[in-house]
Parts: structure tokens; C-alpha cells; sequence
């Protein structure tokens, strides 16, 4: 079923995230983002369903993303 719907790479959904593109693969490997394989196995994304999740998200293109700091990791003073 052709829809018109011009595919993604995981590098330009991520520029529209402002994410990593490893992010991304991890975000479609977990279901938060639906993909498509490619015959050589490459993820591709609907742009429809990406624009809709930056709108869903109350984003935009030209907006920032912020971005969570990872969470501070404690370590034991080394002597």
C-alpha cells in the first residue's frame, strides 16, 4: 500500500528532534515511533506520522528541543 509518504532516515527524524539518530532507533525498537525496513534492513520513518508526533508534542521545526540532562552518577572518592 502506497501512501505518497515520503520516508525518513533516522538522521532526519532526529534533526527534527533534535535528538541523536540513535535515539531514534531506539525510540522505533521500543514502539514510541513506528518504521519501516528497507530491503537491506534500514529503518525508515512515515513523515506524515513524524510531523504528527512533533505536533502531538507541541513542537515545531524551528522550536528547540530541551533536552534532560542524564541523571548525576555519585562515585566513591577513588584514594
Amino acid at each position: 500500500m502506497d501512501t505518497g509518504d515520503r520516508l525518513l532516515t533516522p538522521g532526519e527524524v532526529a534533526a527534527l528532534f533534535r535528538v541523536d539518530p540513535k535515539t531514534v532507533t531506539r525510540w522505533a525498537a521500543a514502539g514510541r515511533i513506528g518504521s519501516i525496513r528497507t530491503p537491506g534492513g534500514h529503518r525508515r520513518f512515515r513523515e506524515s506520522e513524524v510531523k504528527e508526533l512533533l505536533g502531538s508534542e507541541g513542537l515545531h521545526e524551528e522550536q528547540p528541543v530541551a533536552a534532560t540532562p542524564p541523571p548525576t552518577q555519585h562515585r566513591p572518592p577513588q584514594h
